[in-house]
């Protein structure tokens, strides 16, 4: 692996994982057709070419359905309904950790379809809170059970990528503590007693991710495109882990050649390796693709 460049033969590379030493929550045991081949985490990809509308904004009715069938595929169940009580019970105070960002925010319409599927397993208003940077604040996420995390993926000036392993940095005071060496160690903040065991889902959006950026906080719709699509996982640092091969090979096309991300997103190599949140190695994950396959790029 060179210095300071990971690629996705790095990812390939990367030190056999160890269990998840309890950060992610554990999914209830699934049923044996649905489990994974063993030694492996499951990620689904799922797809729709209607994702969007003609003016690039989610299909309410559509994202529901992708957020539906996809936790259905990864739990191998028939019934989305009963896929939506294997993660949340009636008895859980839920946190929906959200992304913000102006550019490219989680969005209402996920938003509003991840709410409307915790409301129908029998959790009340009162306990269901959607939130970003206000989550130290928030007494729901201050009771939480049960924590859904979801945001955008895109390049980050700092990490490489945004996704689903930095999307917990609103828990700690004081985020910029985190962004040395291409903040190296995000992992560790899924060890925080508000995080630690309760996130049930990890989804990383991919409707429009952003696959090239100079600078922080830049943005330009050049450099992004409607691949229309959703990550799921238990495990943050396999999710991530596509999404990065993802960028990277819209990069390759785009760019004609091979171009790493910069800075590397080495914080979801290190998540596994020195603090074993969960699996960066592609070996070790079985990508489940539903739907729409042109351009899939994976």
């Amino acid at each position: 692996m060179k210095k300071g460049i990971i690629t996705r033969r790095d990812f390939i590379r990367v030190a056999a994982a160890a269990p998840f030493a309890g950060a992610v929550s554990p999914l209830f045991k699934p049923t044996p057709a649905a489990a994974p081949p063993q030694g492996k985490t499951r990620v689904v990809l799922i797809r729709d070419r209607q994702a969007l509308d003609a003016a690039g904004n989610p299909e309410p009715e559509v994202i529901q359905k992708m957020l539906d069938d996809s936790l259905a595929a990864l739990l191998g169940e028939k019934n989305s309904a009963a896929a939506w009580k294997r993660i949340i019970a009636p008895t859980d105070t839920v946190g929906i950790k959200t992304n913000v960002w102006t550019y490219l925010n989680t969005t209402s319409a996920v938003e509003r379809a991840l709410k409307r599927r915790v409301l129908d397993a029998g959790v009340t208003e009162d306990r269901i809170a959607i939130d970003d940077r206000g989550v130290r604040r928030n007494p729901v996420f201050q009771k939480a059970t049960a924590l859904i995390n979801a945001r955008p993926a895109r390049t980050h000036y700092w990490s490489g990528m945004g996704g689903c392993i930095k999307n917990m940095i609103m828990f700690v005071p004081q985020p910029a503590d985190y962004h040395g060496d291409s903040c190296a160690d995000l992992a560790t903040i899924w060890s925080l007693p508000e995080v630690k065991g309760k996130v049930k889902l990890n989804i990383l959006l991919m409707l429009t991710p952003l696959f090239q950026g100079v600078g922080p906080h830049h943005y330009s719709k050049e450099y992004i495109w409607p691949y229309q699509g959703i990550l799921v996982s238990a495990d943050p640092v396999a999710a991530d882990s596509i999404g990065v091969e993802i960028l990277q090979a819209k990069r390759r096309l785009f760019f004609g050649e091979e171009k790493p991300l910069q800075p590397p997103a080495h914080h979801i190599v290190y998540a596994e390796t020195r603090h074993r949140l969960g699996v960066a190695d592609r070996a070790k994950i079985e990508l489940v693709k539903i739907g729409w396959k042109d351009d899939i790029l994976i």
